[in-house]
């Protein structure tokens, strides 16, 4: 009895035993089919942060930087924005082309910072692009403001060089980019929460609410949201399968055309996001700079993708591996980008030197923009302004009031005046 119950031991010993291995050996396959992040190419989340802090040191003359701060029911975010300007006096200078550039919107894509420190290093003159004519770049830069937010989504990144290589959202799982007002909330069929939580309203979120204030302080001419997952160059609109009508739209598609043509080889998609990429997407950071903030040229460009990876090597899908394909892709789009500032500031121009009645309710030169016409336009929209200009609003609706009481105040004075001395008259001629 003794022997049988031993060997029965052994026999379950080896059958568990093995069973544990083919377990194992399985979570090993599934494990090595999953990338991890390459550090040999890619800074972590800190690292990043003090290159670019350490870059704008050395060139204290074109760049500065900014750390900004939110917090909402105990959730805090941060975000740094670094500007670029040859003559930093001019930074607010209105006559100057804004554009405004967001990186890193999602934690998983890690290729899209990276290329935020590479263009950021081109600006300061650190690094070259070849074949660049910098004498021409440089008369076009010298009429630029431009903001770059290198890292949107600082806590979704830190998760990410924790282990959830397919993490998107931000720190307490809301999708920044499903978190803004335009056409907020909407679930098509396949809504996966994991991928697109809009958040318990718009704006609900830290980041949305310092990008959206960025945005309102800053006018910009330009707007770029920059992912990576694919290859392409989005315009309005997300949420539905169509692009704006008029002359906006047609400046935004002759841009994407001239980049797409020039520096990356005609590959990309262009066209609305919602009509491109295969579904519609609501409450997007791009749908409300054009819609809402009213920025005359609002983009989303998908840097990268690697569309033989499974769905959940993540790391592989969104970001190059090799040193060959990580430099193509931040040269390629640098120089992209350089295109569009070109491109941008010569299209402002001809806006400058004709006002162009269009579909935009009335599309008016680039001193108008300067002048504060985005800011009026939202206003009479009915959204949300800045506390500044609603106080200036009742300001001059007050002074609007106080004229008109003057003017009454002073036609009921001359009335009784005429009545007082009509008698005296009748007395005199009598």
């Amino acid at each position: 009895m003794g022997q049988f119950f031993d060997s029965k031991l052994i026999f379950s010993f080896f059958a568990i035993n093995c069973c544990f291995s083919l377990v194992y050996g399985k979570y090993n396959v599934t494990q090595s089919l999953v990338t991890p992040i390459n550090h040999d190419l890619y800074h972590t989340s800190g690292g990043l942060r003090e290159e670019i802090k350490s870059l704008v040191h050395r060139h204290p003359d074109k760049l500065s930087i900014e750390r900004v701060s939110s917090k909402n029911k105990g959730y805090e975010a941060e975000i740094t924005v670094v500007t670029y300007c040859q003559n930093r006096k001019e930074n607010d200078d209105r006559s100057k082309f804004r554009i405004l550039l967001s990186f890193g919107q999602h934690g998983r894509e890690l290729i899209t910072t990276e290329l935020a420190l590479r263009l950021l290093s081109i600006l300061s003159e650190e690094e070259f692009l070849p074949n660049m004519d910098r004498v021409a770049l440089n008369q076009t830069l010298n009429r630029l403001v431009i903001k770059v937010v290198p890292m949107e989504n600082w806590n979704g990144r830190k998760l990410v060089e924790a282990g959830e290589l397919c993490e998107r959202r931000n720190g307490r799982g809301v999708d920044l980019n499903r978190n803004w007002s335009v056409d907020w909330g909407k679930k098509e069929k396949d809504y996966d929460p994991y991928e697109e939580n809009p958040g318990s309203a718009p704006f609900s979120e830290p980041e949305t609410q310092l990008m959206r204030k960025l945005s309102v302080s800053f006018e910009p001419h330009v707007w770029v949201n920059v992912h990576s997952g694919m290859e392409a160059l989005f315009m309005p609109y997300d949420h539905k399968n169509t692009t704006p009508v008029g002359l906006p739209s047609k400046m935004m598609t002759s841009m994407l055309e001239a980049v797409n043509h020039f520096h990356l080889k005609d590959r990309c998609i262009i066209g609305s996001g919602g009509g491109s990429v295969g579904y519609l997407a609501h409450g997007t950071a791009t749908d409300y700079m054009y819609d809402i903030a009213r920025v005359p040229m609002a983009f989303t460009f998908e840097i990268y993708g690697d569309s033989t990876a499974s769905s959940k090597d993540c790391f592989k899908m969104f970001n190059p591996l090799d040193i060959t394909t990580f430099n193509r892709v931040l040269n390629d789009w640098s120089a992209a980008f350089f295109k569009m500032f070109s491109i941008g500031l010569e299209q402002m121009d001809e806006l400058h030197s004709k006002a162009v009645a269009s579909t935009f309710d009335k599309w008016v030169s680039i001193d108008d923009y300067l002048n504060g016409y985005l800011m009026e336009r939202k206003s009479r929209y009915g959204k949300k302004v800045e506390v500044l200009d609603l106080g200036m609003q009742e300001i001059r609706t007050y002074f609007r009031l106080f004229l008109l009481s003057s003017v009454l105040l002073l036609f009921m004075f001359c009335s009784r005046i005429s009545k007082s001395t009509r008698p005296l008259v009748s007395a005199m001629t009598l």
